[in-house]
């Protein structure tokens, strides 16, 4: 005889409220585990969402490698030949560049006058920079190669100068040169404090109006975040052995990201521990109920079984049970720790939102340690022997 599966649920649900004391104990061990386990992915999805809102305001991770100044000493000056060397030789670099800082430069542009830093900068700039193009164009290796007198401003410098007016095409005036804007890119902030707009000027022309050939530092930047201070470490040895007797300056833009996501990290793997203690206490719960209810009802399965139960189905109830306290103790947990990221996020203005994937793979490692807990005693319920289990009683 096979019982109906509403039949099946509603002896295991009348078997979990025959001891409500010992399944509320159980589904609260499950409670643990999933709130640290939740809270775990929690921590880990808005670490990388803060880390990409900083990103984005600042600009790609890079490295700018320099070289010392030092009084007395021979002093060497990088030039385009020695970014080419370090272009062969490292490796996970996604894009190089040259950069010069030029300082403050009174710039003019009808009757309006604003003194922004000027930035020598090469070709690949704004690969290297993570800056996008706004307007216009950026500088092509036209420009470059025919020392062309053109310019780049961010919007905050568009916004001083032109005041509402297009600047693509516009003549400028920087350092009493005159200068024709091509493009505009957005705004970053690579340090603290507040813009101070950003005049960009191809460096082939300023090195020729020097007679210089001077490139400043090189900018690198890598494909992962992580590989930030290990390319600048290797870069500054290459560059030692090239130039022996002459320090470097070595200098990224993410030092402080990178420490906060390895607190983030710290974190998450703390948490990760915890949650897997939490949940293995709620697995031995629920196979302490497991095997306390099949030995209270020794009896009754023995009943079950003379009257056509089959092995099957007795432990599927037991599974049954097993799998009812973990997804209520699951459910509760993603609810709670739902709210209190909703309310922390909000205090705290982090970025969260609600992932279905996270949800899935708590009650997912819920269901598997509950029900893996469960099968054991129940494999041993479905095994009883219907004629021994009914003189138990």
């Amino acid at each position: 005889m096979s019982i109906a599966p509403i039949d099946l649920l509603n002896i295991t649900y009348r078997s979990l409220r025959s001891n409500p004391l010992r399944s509320a104990l159980t589904a609260l061990g499950v409670f643990m585990g999933v709130a640290a386990v939740s809270a775990t992915l929690n921590v880990r999805s808005i670490s990388r969402a803060v880390i990409a809102q900083q990103l984005a305001e600042r600009g790609a991770p890079r490295v700018s490698i320099y070289p010392r100044w030092e009084p007395n000493s021979p002093n060497v000056d990088l030039q385009s030949e020695d970014m080419k060397f370090l272009r062969q030789r490292l490796t996970g670099v996604q894009a190089m560049s040259a950069f010069n800082w030029a300082g403050p430069t009174s710039t003019i542009f009808q009757d309006n006058e604003v003194t922004p830093p000027m930035s020598l900068v090469s070709q690949d700039f704004l690969i290297t920079s993570g800056r996008s193009l706004v307007k216009g164009r950026f500088f092509t290796e036209t420009d470059f190669a025919n020392y062309r007198a053109v310019a780049v401003v961010d919007q905050f410098l568009e916004k001083q100068l032109f005041q509402g007016e297009d600047p693509i095409g516009q003549r400028i005036y920087a350092g009493n040169r005159p200068y024709i804007i091509v493009g505009v890119v957005e705004t970053k902030l690579d340090e603290e404090g507040p813009p101070e707009g950003l005049l960009l000027i191809p460096m082939s022309v300023h090195n020729a109006i020097r007679g210089s050939r001077n490139i400043g530092s090189i900018q690198m930047r890598p494909y992962n975040l992580s590989d930030v201070e290990a390319l600048g470490e290797q870069a500054e040895e290459l560059l030692q052995r090239r130039f022996p007797g002459q320090n470097f300056l070595v200098w990224n833009n993410v030092e402080d990201i990178v420490q906060q996501q390895e607190i983030f990290e710290l974190a998450s793997r703390g948490l990760t521990v915890v949650g897997a203690i939490a949940l293995l206490v709620g697995g031995v719960g629920i196979a302490n109920i497991t095997i306390a209810a099949v030995t209270e009802r020794t009896s009754e399965i023995g009943l079950r079984r003379a009257l056509g139960a089959t092995k099957r189905e007795i432990m599927l109830q037991f599974l049954l049970e097993a799998a009812l306290l973990s997804l209520f103790g699951g459910t509760v947990a993603l609810g709670t720790v739902h709210t209190l990221t909703v309310a922390i996020a909000d205090a705290f203005d982090f970025p969260y939102e609600f992932e279905v994937n996270t949800a899935a793979l708590s009650l997912g490692s819920a269901l598997l340690v509950g029900v893996g807990a469960g099968f054991p005693p129940a494999l041993r319920a479905s095994q009883l022997d219907p004629v021994k289990a009914l003189r138990s009683e």
